[in-house]
């Protein structure tokens, strides 16, 4: 059974930073690709990064680029986000999802976490 676990949400202020964690278990974790998506309250859940296998590619929104990195660590079933220069409409559920092709539409990725808060303030 697949299982993720995200962490390191929290409040912060404008411009400020967080690193989010996800922890992966019951997948061979080296061989998904790995993806970040978030949901407001009120919206759909939308897309922020995706990262390959391997690591070496990654997409981001618009709306995060520059601002977001995403990463992975292989050998501790990991996935990050290190997101800067928080907007308040960075304000949302963030999740990590596993998913076996390269895609950035959330149907197509499978085994969803409890997610994390972040809370942007102005």
């Amino acid at each position: 059974q697949v299982q993720l676990k995200e962490s390191g949400g929290g409040a912060v202020q404008a411009g400020g930073s967080l690193r989010l964690s996800c922890a992966a278990s019951g997948l061979t974790f080296s061989r998904a690709v790995m993806g970040w998506f978030r949901q407001a309250p009120g919206k759909e859940r939308e897309f922020v990064a995706v990262i390959n296998q391997g690591g070496g590619w990654t997409v981001y929104a618009e709306s995060v680029k520059g601002r977001f990195t995403i990463s992975r660590d292989n050998a501790k079933n990991i996935v990050y986000l290190q997101m800067g220069s928080l907007k308040p409409e960075d304000t949302a559920v963030y999740y990590c999802a596993p998913t076996v092709t390269w895609t950035i539409v959330p149907e197509d990725f499978g085994s969803w976490g409890q997610g994390t808060q972040v809370t942007v303030s102005s």
